[in-house]
């Protein structure tokens, strides 16, 4: 697996509004169309409480860890087929990177 850039907070967060934050929050437990991504660094696929994952999604069973995260931005469809999740992946890995800076610096805060 190639190695991961170290990303960029401002510029994730650019990226977060931009492409994740119609379907997904961070700062809370509430889910939208999207889980609640605070949290996420650590837990397994379609294990947030109460969200209605694709039964693609919670039989996965992959652990959520910056490398995972970097692999599954760039395709989502092709990284777990069958997902509900319809965006179209980020293809830089640069803004993968930054996105994941993002929210693991999110996650570390406490939610409201």
């Amino acid at each position: 697996m190639p190695e991961i850039p170290e990303g960029d907070y401002e510029s994730g967060k650019k990226v977060f509004k931009q492409r994740c934050l119609q379907c997904h929050v961070v700062d809370s437990k509430a889910t939208k169309t999207g889980p609640t991504l605070h949290g996420i660094i650590g837990r397994k696929s379609g294990a947030v409480p109460g969200f209605d994952y694709s039964t693609a999604n919670k039989n996965k069973g992959v652990v959520w860890t910056r490398e995972t995260l970097f692999e599954y931005l760039l395709n989502p469809k092709k990284y777990i087929p069958g997902t509900k999740m319809v965006f179209a992946g980020l293809k830089k890995a640069d803004e993968r990177a930054d996105l994941i800076k993002y929210i693991e610096e999110e996650c570390k805060k406490p939610i409201s």
